[in-house]
């Protein structure tokens, strides 16, 4: 069977591309290949992360990878994504008026 690695330890991410893949190839995490290093995203761009980390992957391990970097947009930002290192600060700091609670 064809073997595959996701740069990954999301069990939620994982689990979707296993079954997105099914049968036709075995999707293994970073945990499956014995990868616990932290691949440094050191790219101005989502695309960029996700090549470092299927690049890095290939070079030291000799497997077929694909990566993903997902990040959060907001629009006013202007499009700009929100740097891994926000989120638990934008967490800390909601919208307090009536609008900004609507869905």
């Amino acid at each position: 069977m064809y073997r595959i690695v996701f740069a990954t330890n999301n069990e939620h991410k994982l689990r979707e591309i296993r079954t997105i893949f099914g049968d036709n190839a075995e999707v293994l995490s970073l945990n499956d290949i014995n990868c616990h290093v932290d691949i440094p995203e050191t790219a101005d761009t989502l695309e960029g992360n996700a090549l470092i980390k299927a690049r890095y992957i290939y070079n030291n391990f000799k497997m077929d990878c694909f990566a993903d970097d997902t990040g959060l947009e907001v629009e006013a930002l202007d499009g700009e994504c929100i740097p891994p290192d926000m989120p638990p600060m934008v967490m800390t700091h909601r919208p307090t008026c009536a609008s900004c609670s609507r869905k």
